[in-house]
């Protein structure tokens, strides 16, 4: 284990929800709000806070719109998202490669 694969590890994904989001996000181009949810299995309010604190963070993207006349919310990772939580599985990957 070695002191740059701690330091690489990002504070956004210290979160096991904000982990488990970004893991969700990086296997799709975009995901409605609902099936995230359900994915994750977390209320509406948790999904809210932990997306729009990874969007301010720039690695989320929220994209707001209607199907029919009912509103939807999708959601993406960011080209920065997808590079910082690369960058961190491999820390975490390289933290445990010694246990």
């Amino acid at each position: 284990m070695s002191a740059t694969a701690r330091q690489n590890l990002n504070d956004q994904f210290t979160n096991p929800i904000r982990l488990s989001l970004m893991a969700s996000l990086a296997g799709v181009d975009e995901i409605d709000f609902k099936s995230l949810k359900e994915v994750l299995d977390i209320s509406d309010s948790a999904l809210s806070k932990h997306s729009t604190a990874l969007e301010e963070a720039g690695y989320v993207r929220i994209r707001k719109g209607y199907v029919g006349k009912r509103p939807r919310t999708w959601l993406s990772t960011s080209e920065e998202g997808r590079a910082a939580f690369t960058e961190h599985v491999a820390a975490l990957r390289e933290l445990t490669a010694g246990i």
